[in-house]
């Protein structure tokens, strides 16, 4: 790793660090923790419908935060590890499992060395909602994707469309803001008061890539992934952009009369036996 992408490591580390207590809070009911620790699954849902039945399943959750999706996956009858770089967040997780009596194995460490960290072989990957846009690489994400999956395993991946990330809001139009795709030495530098859920607070900077769907694509297939299906979606787990509109199941859209955009996907691929 070159000292500039450590410098966006570490950074981005520190950031999350911040965020793990703010979220916690939840003063904006953004992560609806009452509602999860009164027993509610709290995926969203474009994964709730798309993930089927994980009964039985050994899951890798990927950047997990604090834990709250791999505890509703081992709700549902999943064998679930989540992994994630922030010893805060780490700790909070399995504070949350204990609270709730689930059982979830939670593990500190950098993505990149899940192969190593993680034990065994995995019949689903599950990452969603903010994952690649932290990683400079997705080539090198791809490929550990395809190092924890046992033969016909598969990687189950939702997030924010890249389109919508080259665009933002000016004077109530949306507009162009930046390149489709970033070079791997310049992330993009973002700061800002809140967080994405609209608390106060990390103001800390966040170094951040976007990766356009071909080459999300072309990185599975060279990991040696099949993609099975790939949707587009006009509705978001966040208000990316400030006149977005909060639908009844906690997911956020542009409003009706305004040109709609793809602002997620999701996919599935599977490792080729």
């Amino acid at each position: 790793m070159t000292d500039n992408l450590k410098t966006a490591f570490d950074a981005n580390r520190r950031l999350w660090d911040e965020r793990v207590a703010i979220h916690r809070r939840d003063e904006t009911g953004f992560y609806r923790v009452e509602s999860f620790l009164a027993g509610k699954d709290v995926l969203y849902p474009i994964e709730a419908s798309e993930i089927g039945d994980v009964r039985g399943l050994r899951i890798a959750h990927l950047q997990c935060h604090f834990g709250m999706d791999s505890i509703c996956l081992a709700r549902r009858g999943a064998n679930v590890t989540g992994l994630d770089f922030s010893p805060p967040a780490v700790a909070e997780a399995r504070k949350l499992a204990q609270q709730t009596g689930t059982h979830v194995r939670f593990v500190e460490g950098d993505v990149h060395d899940a192969r190593d960290l993680l034990e065994g072989e995995f019949d689903m990957v599950y990452s969603t909602w903010g994952t690649i846009v932290w990683l400079p690489d997705v080539a090198a994400w791809a490929r550990v994707v395809a190092s924890l999956l046992k033969p016909g395993g598969s990687l189950y991946f939702a997030d924010c469309h890249p389109m919508m990330l080259c665009m933002n809001m000016v004077d109530g139009r949306i507009t162009l803001r930046t390149d489709w795709r970033t070079p791997r030495g310049r992330p993009m530098v973002e700061t800002g008061e809140t967080t994405y859920t609209g608390d106060q607070g990390a103001d800390l900077p966040s170094y951040e890539w976007i990766h356009p769907i071909a080459d999300m694509l072309n990185a599975f297939v060279g990991a040696g992934l099949r993609l099975d299906w790939i949707r587009e979606h006009t509705r978001l787990t966040w208000p990316y952009f400030p006149n977005m509109l909060r639908d009844a199941d906690d997911m956020y859209r542009l409003p009706e009369d305004h040109l709609q955009l793809p602002l997620a996907l999701s996919l599935r691929a599977t490792l080729r036996r």
